[in-house]
């Protein structure tokens, strides 16, 4: 038979406890991933400015390289607002799990 009595119930405080004390080796490393990519998108976009200004005042050199720079930028905003949506809805999934 066995001992089913000794189990003990954990409580919310238990969980938050036992939580705070977990350490996270690869949370760090995410973060300066994540860190290093919204710089290079914050570059990307910057160089589309330049581009749009150049196109917009005639001062381009090279209407080929303003386009692909424009369109990079674009591409890389639109996958970081998936990524962002994506992280969002794992939160709000994560918060309607009961514990």
């Amino acid at each position: 038979m066995s001992n089913i009595g000794n189990i003990s119930t954990l409580g919310t405080a238990d969980l938050l406890n036992q939580k705070s004390k977990v350490q996270t080796p690869g949370g760090e490393q995410f973060a300066k991933h994540l860190k290093s990519a919204l710089n290079e998108i914050n570059e990307l976009q910057v160089e589309k400015e330049v581009a749009v200004a150049d196109i917009a005042t005639g001062q381009v050199k090279d209407l080929h390289q303003a386009a692909i720079a424009i369109g990079k930028a674009e591409l890389n905003m639109k996958l970081m607002l998936e990524i962002r949506n994506k992280a969002l809805n794992a939160y709000k999934e994560l918060g309607r799990t009961q514990l």
